[in-house]
């Protein structure tokens, strides 16, 4: 496996992971556990559009 293929499967990795901290903060009942998975959620997805653009390699899979 090549360093873009790494790349992606990292970068899928990180976005598989921001949907559960999404998915988590939308089942949970306390507002303040809810507010800081949504934050790590969108920290996590900003970080992978970054890594994403400075990749160049990497696109969006189309679901």
């Amino acid at each position: 496996m090549g360093a873009t293929d790494e790349a992606r499967q990292r970068l899928q990795q990180m976005r598989e992971k921001a949907q559960q901290l999404t998915e988590a903060a939308e089942k949970t009942t306390d507002p303040k556990e809810r507010q800081r998975l949504q934050e790590k959620a969108r920290k996590l997805q900003s970080q992978t559009e970054q890594e994403s653009s400075m990749g160049g390699g990497d696109i969006f899979p189309s679901q």
